[in-house]
């Protein structure tokens, strides 16, 4: 028999620059909801220029949890993830209301929806201070290389600057004798508490995407990330949110090896190949309607199409505003 307990869940995904933003604020606002974040760098309280924060403006009243709330120098884990979101989503729909999961970060949103169980994911302070430290001595490229030794698959996915994802995969593949993948398999035990409607935003035309990205990097050396960045990595250097793109593209310069110019060009290269990690992780799952917003112009045509969607899901006892 279908369990009818599942709280109705909405999740807007899609890489970054697709409209995520606009589009979960106007369905809030529209079936009476909350937003719940699934950005891996929002949750950061310092960082807000390279992590693209909505601002109050963009949030349009519509209360957004799980953003700016963990000081950098603290390690998050996607287990804590879980558990907060969880516990975010079920108050929101005791309140009666629609809880609705915004974001880009495919791990946090699948470990979300698919109610996976962390049991498996133990760490060792000691084990975790030694690979800091090889990465220190060694850097970040033998590090990744050490990684694709052991799990060849989370290597792909993660990139070989982000030094802090690099080691706690490995730390994982070290305690469990496991690799990520067979880990995630044991994992998926329990049900789903959710039944959970999924629209993904995309630019059809990847150069449009592309352009966005550009305009937007400028845009964010203009409100001051240069800054930002450089406040970060002298008060964090290796922790997770000095591994945002947009700050780890800015070390050489910071460090004399590279122009302003040349750093600016490789956070809009880095973004662009983040977009394609994105898209590779989302389209592998069926569940997702996708909807084009090539077009910004037409924004409602856009909230109507994702209207349409949630219409047909198992969520539409939400009464949907015309």
């Amino acid at each position: 028999m279908e369990n009818t307990n599942k709280i109705p869940l909405l999740v807007i995904c899609g890489p970054t620059a697709s409209g995520k933003t606009a589009v979960g604020a106007e369905l809030a606002l529209q079936l009476g909801g909350e937003i719940v974040s699934a950005d891996s760098m929002q949750i950061y309280k310092e960082p807000a220029i390279a992590t693209a924060k909505p601002t109050a403006e963009e949030m349009r009243g519509v209360p957004h949890h799980m953003i700016g709330f963990l000081s950098p120098e603290q390690d998050f884990s996607v287990a804590e993830y879980v558990e907060m979101a969880s516990g975010h989503i079920a108050d929101i729909h005791s309140r009666g209301l629609l809880p609705i999961v915004v974001g880009g970060t495919g791990l946090y949103i699948n470990s979300l929806i698919d109610n996976i169980d962390f049991g498996y994911a133990v760490s060792d302070p000691a084990l975790r201070q030694r690979l800091e430290d090889d990465a220190k001595s060694i850097g970040a490229e033998a590090m990744h290389k050490r990684l694709s030794e052991l799990d060849p698959k989370a290597a792909e996915r993660i990139h070989p600057n982000n030094t802090v994802r690099v080691i706690r995969a490995i730390e994982m593949c070290m305690l469990s004798g496991r690799t990520a993948e067979e880990n995630m398999a044991l994992s998926r035990k329990n049900e789903s508490p959710y039944d959970v409607c999924m629209i993904g935003l995309t630019c059809f035309d990847r150069s449009i995407l592309y352009d966005r990205i550009n305009r937007r990097v400028d845009e964010m050396i203009g409100m001051g990330l240069v800054e930002e960045a450089r406040g970060i990595y002298e008060k964090y250097r290796l922790k997770t949110a000095s591994n945002a793109i947009g700050y780890k593209e800015l070390i050489p310069y910071f460090d004399n090896q590279c122009t302003l110019e040349d750093a600016i060009e490789k956070i809009k290269r880095e973004t662009r190949r983040y977009v394609k990690r994105q898209l590779t992780w989302f389209r592998r799952d069926a569940r997702i309607s996708w909807i084009d917003t090539a077009n910004s112009e037409q924004f409602d045509g856009i909230i109507n199409m994702c209207k349409f969607n949630i219409a047909k899901s198992k969520i539409m006892c939400y009464n949907i505003k015309e």
